[in-house]
Formats: structure tokens, C-alpha cells, sequence
């Protein structure tokens, strides 16, 4: 099953690499996962490469909902355009204005367990980050130190045509996304494990989550939705997509400042984001009547 699965997403790589600025360079393949070493380094990658793949089984004292790594950095973090882990890796040490410093990878990764994960971030050191790191610094073996290389992180897609649209991005959800996501966003479960990821609701990322914000979602969904078929959409229906996914409500900002007011103009002061706008009457991030 996981051949097929990786003939969907080499057709999916073909598709999304276009859509790179840095598209003219090949993609960098990352090792064989039948490549991890021997010996206590590879059991370590081995379990990083667990976490990821089943994140909330594998550390699930940093975990509150039923999203994997996997959901945003597709093939576990091998995929170029789906944020892959080895273009991230040579990333680090970099400014994050999120955070206003220089981040450490794995203080990056911190951030991804506190709002992707609506969890907790384990202790700098901490044998989920090491076993993390140790992943990912396997999967850039290879990969040139400090570059920006192509398929890193998700496309930017270019301002669509028309504003994007409430109503035309829930007609694109219903009939391309419901199947896996389901009609209410939360996803779908077999046997108590979540198949696909909730999109919205108390089980999905939270409001400061990178995924909130529409550019960021347009252009992971213009690369790699529906899974399988990245490229399959217009740039219109993933912006429209997009603006209605992130105006649904989710699990709060952990930086929430006690008024919704406070918070958007602190953290989401974006047209990029919908947190504190009024949608069907109800203002996002706040409490529900």
C-alpha cells in the first residue's frame, strides 16, 4: 500500500516542483528509507521517523489532537513543496519574526507541538526533539548547508483573480475534500486512529497554527490537495478553499491575551488572517454564545 501511496505522490511532485520559484533545479531526493544506519544512530532516526508518522502514539504527552507530522509535511517530510524536513534542516538557525529571535531547529519544531499539534513543547533536549532532529538531519544528507532549496517549505501562490470567497471555497471543500476531511472538517478515524486530519474543530490546529493563515493554506493545498493530485486545482479554488477552512473555528491561540481584540492585533495583524473577524455572526477565536 505504501508503493502505491509513493506513485501518488511522485505524480504529485511532478505537478507541485512546477509551481517553485527554484522549479529550473532538480529536487533533491532524500536517502532510501531502507538507508538509516545501523547501530544507536539509526534506532534514534527510526523512532523520529515514528513520532512523525504517528505522532500522537509515539509522544503523546506534546500531542492535543489527532494531526501527525505527516499531515502537513506529506510522505513524512520527504515531499518537495510540502514543507519537507530535509529543506528545512539547512534552514536553521534563522529569524523568526514569529517568535522575534533566532530560532534553533529545534525550537522550531517546539512551535510546531504547541500550535500545529495544540499541544505542549517538550524541554529543549528532550528525546522527542532529539529523535526529531536526528530525522531530519538524515533525510538533508546530502543537502548544501544555508541554502534555499528548491520545493522548500509551500508554494506562494500569486493573488487570485478575484478576493477570495467564502461561499465558492465551501462549494471546492464539498467536492473535493469532504470525501477525506469529511463535510464538518473533522476528519475521518478507523479503529481509534485518525485517517485523514480534522481541518477545523476542537481536534485540529490551533489559532496560531502557521496553517491559519490563507496564503500559507492556499499554497499547500495548490501543491498537494487532494492528496494524490497536488496541482489539480486552480490558484483561485485553493485561495477560495483556503479562506473557508480558516474561517472555521478552532482550539484558541496559546498566546491568547484574554480579548480576541488584543490577540489579533498582536499576533494576527494580517489580511492573511481570519482570527477576530466576523463570519455567519460569530467572531473567530471567540468564546461561542
Amino acid at each position: 500500500m505504501r508503493l502505491e501511496f509513493r506513485a501518488l505522490l511522485a505524480s504529485a511532485v511532478v505537478l507541485a516542483v512546477s509551481l517553485s520559484p527554484a522549479a529550473a533545479a532538480p529536487p533533491f531526493e532524500p536517502p532510501a528509507e531502507n538507508a538509516i544506519p545501523k547501530g544507536p544512530l539509526g534506532q534514534v532516526i527510526l523512532q523520529g521517523e515514528r513520532i512523525f508518522r504517528d505522532t500522537a502514539k509515539a509522544a503523546p504527552g506534546f500531542v492535543g489532537n489527532d494531526l501527525t507530522c505527516a499531515n502537513c509535511h506529506i510522505d513524512a517530510g520527504r515531499l518537495a513543496n510540502a514543507s519537507p524536513l530535509w529543506a528545512a534542516w539547512v534552514a536553521f538557525p534563522a529569524y523568526r519574526s514569529k517568535n522575534g529571535h533566532v530560532n534553533t531547529f529545534a525550537e522550531r519544531l517546539q512551535g510546531c507541538f504547541q500550535y500545529s499539534m495544540n499541544g505542549k513543547k517538550p524541554p529543549l533536549g528532550d528525546p522527542t526533539l532529539v529523535a526529531l532532529e536526528s530525522y531530519a538531519a538524515w533525510l538533508a544528507t546530502g543537502a548544501p548547508t544555508g541554502a534555499n532549496m528548491a520545493g522548500r517549505g509551500y508554494p506562494h501562490l500569486p493573488k487570485p483573480a478575484a478576493a477570495p470567497d467564502f461561499a465558492r471555497g465551501k462549494q471546492v471543500f464539498d467536492q473535493h475534500c469532504a470525501l477525506c476531511h469529511g463535510a464538518t472538517g473533522a476528519g475521518q478515524s478507523a479503529g481509534g486512529t485518525a485517517v485523514f486530519p480534522a481541518v477545523w474543530g476542537p481536534r485540529s490546529y490551533n489559532w496560531g497554527a502557521g496553517m491559519t493563515s490563507i496564503a500559507t493554506a492556499a499554497g499547500f493545498v495548490k501543491a498537494n490537495m487532494p492528496l494524490g493530485l497536488g496541482g489539480s486545482l486552480t490558484d483561485q479554488q485553493a485561495w477560495d478553499v483556503a479562506l473557508f477552512i480558516d474561517s472555521q473555528e478552532r482550539p484558541q491561540d496559546p498566546r491568547f491575551t484574554g480579548s480576541v481584540a488584543e490577540t489579533r492585533a498582536k499576533f494576527h495583524n494580517s489580511p492573511s488572517s481570519m482570527y477576530g473577524r466576523e463570519v455567519n455572526g460569530h467572531v473567530l477565536g471567540a468564546p461561542p454564545p
